[in-house]
């Protein structure tokens, strides 16, 4: 897990929601963090980047990266068919710094 996943997570942890799986493999691509709270299961993309100067990490989302997580996402809920009927959300996180800013995922 790196810098900017362990932000992340610290972020999500800190408003009640557990770890369920971090970067993994499904459906041919990466999970970075599945987490969960109550009855709600949170997919996340985390995007970190250094500095100002090197753009918004969430520029880097595109729909492209947008079908890949959801692809993946179902995938990983298929081989666990004890959490279906939870409510499945997709978001996509920026890290720069401490900044941690949440977007959903359409």
């Amino acid at each position: 897990m790196n810098r900017g996943e362990r932000r992340a997570l610290r972020h999500y942890r800190l408003r009640g929601y557990r770890l369920l799986d971090a970067n993994a493999r499904a459906g041919g691509y990466e999970l970075d963090l599945v987490l969960r709270r109550g009855r709600r299961l949170l997919v996340v993309e985390v995007k970190e980047k250094g500095g100002p100067t090197f753009g918004h990490p969430l520029e880097m989302i595109d729909a492209e990266k947008i079908r890949r997580v959801s692809r993946a996402a179902r995938a990983w809920l298929a081989a666990r068919p004890e959490l279906a009927g939870l409510e499945v959300e997709l978001e996509a996180v920026g890290v720069q710094g401490r900044r941690v800013e949440r977007v959903p995922l359409a």
